[in-house]
């Protein structure tokens, strides 16, 4: 039998039988919706789904976003880096979620950035000097390679960061470098008024507190909709409201890979240069110095930020991915190389919920399931037991969208309510369970104005991944 992650046939079908849950949160995952059925598809029919030049191919370039900038992309797959590192569950067989280790912290600290901090991992920080244990190093500091003054530290091929998956492609790295800049240039704004421990300490408050109000404020109202997002603020968590944080299932596996249809297959990262397809040698390449001066990225060309440039476009939410994704060059086995499957797959490893169960679940109304369903079955007949809930969930935001604060909707520019619900009470919930957190212990604070221009409210990530 093949163990191609695609078509492997799941052990461990009895689970399906038994819903039992308990919670270990914090360096587990769980469930939201511990008391949902799982949904068991034929695993020829999600092969058929995420085939190459099947329903879900849209083609060379995929289709284009008319509010999202493509910077959302790679900065969502930094946040996801942040929150969450499983590296024990398996395609091929039923997963439980409590038994299922998160390596990173469930929180938006940061730790991929800081990792356990100066006093655990010294060899992150400057060494000596007015900033010795406060400031990150980067590649400026140790002088190594020719465009080393843009690159991440490194010692030989190994960048010397919180978590190695920021380096896996020269945009993610990028972003980690930006970040880290953007903390170095607040230790910058803060001395006089600190120093030494108390300097790293509020600079990193700061930083934390900067980036979590720029991933609800400008990520999440794009992605989950400004009425969504406002509401939970307003009104609180209906759905995730566990004691302490704990990455869900149904946004790890499902709601939170949205992202994959927004990917583009090639980007333009320099003013006025070419554009380089994402898993070329350009900036696909990583875990290693930059050698080529194309791959350091202006992040003015990523996000839209005060130099208001024309910013290139990430992909619509919909249930389209780039060809590229359907047959990844990976080395797996060829019968798995589709990213489409292998979500769906997984979904199904670690028995998720039909979208329509989990839709009737937080109440939404039957004509609008009834709407993604028929159009889920109408892609793959296969379906007629029910949709995988991350299938539904790009389905759903393709024809009905994400919510503005006028209650309006704009169809394939954002989550549509089951994915948006998901997504925003998990990342709202993880950040108001922080008791360290702009959310946990200062509710009334608000982005500082950059020092440079004051006309410029550090509250937006364009702002942020350019003050360094």
């Amino acid at each position: 039998m093949t163990s191609a992650h695609g078509s492997s046939q799941l052990r461990g079908l009895d689970a399906f039988c038994s819903r039992e849950h308990h919670y270990h949160e914090g360096d587990r995952f769980g469930r939201m919706f511990p008391d949902l059925s799982p949904l068991f598809t034929d695993p020829r029919v999600l092969d058929s789904l995420g085939q190459p030049g099947g329903v879900m191919d849209g083609g060379p370039n995929g289709t284009t976003s008319q509010s999202n900038p493509v910077g959302f992309v790679f900065f969502g797959q930094f946040v996801d880096h942040d929150i969450t590192l499983d590296v024990t569950s398996s395609l091929d067989s039923v997963n439980n979620p409590e038994n299922t280790p998160n390596v990173r912290s469930p929180t938006l600290d940061l730790d991929c950035i800081y990792g356990l901090g100066p006093e655990a991992q010294p060899y992150l920080y400057h060494p000596d000097g007015a900033f010795k244990g406060v400031k990150l190093i980067t590649g400026a500091e140790l002088g190594t390679g020719a465009h080393a003054a843009d690159d991440l530290a490194r010692v030989g091929d190994i960048a010397l960061i919180g978590d190695f998956r920021n380096d896996e492609n020269r945009i993610v790295s990028q972003m980690q470098l930006a970040m880290i800049r953007f903390h170095n240039r607040m230790c910058d704004d803060l001395q006089g008024k600190y120093s030494g421990k108390e300097l790293y300490e509020e600079a990193r408050r700061l930083c934390m507190w900067h980036y979590q109000w720029c991933v609800v404020h400008d990520f999440l109202k794009s992605i989950c909709g400004e009425g969504v997002v406002s509401r939970v603020l307003s009104e609180g968590r209906k759905f995730y409201k566990p004691k302490s944080p704990f990455i869900p299932v149904e946004f790890s596996v499902a709601g939170y890979r949205f992202g994959h249809s927004m990917v583009p297959m090639k980007v333009q990262t320099q003013q006025g240069g070419s554009m380089f397809e994402l898993f070329g040698t350009v900036l696909g390449k990583g875990f290693g110095p930059i050698s080529d001066a194309r791959a350091v990225t202006d992040m003015h060309e990523m996000f839209e930020t005060h130099e208001g440039r024309t910013v290139q476009r990430a992909g619509r939410v919909d249930a389209k991915l780039a060809s590229d994704l359907l047959a990844l060059p990976a080395k797996v086995d060829p019968e798995g190389r589709s990213l489409a499957t292998r979500n769906m797959v997984r979904g199904q490893s670690f028995l998720l919920p039909a979208g329509e169960t989990l839709a009737r679940a937080i109440g939404r109304p039957e004509t609008e399931i009834e709407q993604v369903s028929d159009a889920a079955r109408a892609d793959e007949p296969g379906l007629q037991g029910g949709t995988p809930l991350w299938y539904y969930i790009l389905r759903e935001a393709d024809l009905i969208g994400r919510e503005n604060i006028d209650g309006t909707r704009q169809p394939g520019e954002g989550l549509g309510p089951v994915g948006a619900t998901i997504v925003a009470e998990t990342v709202i919930g993880l950040i108001e369970l922080d008791p360290r957190s702009w959310l946990g212990e200062n509710r009334n604070w608000r982005p500082q104005n950059s020092t440079t221009d004051p006309s410029i409210e550090l509250s937006s990530i364009g702002h942020l991944m350019t003050y360094g």
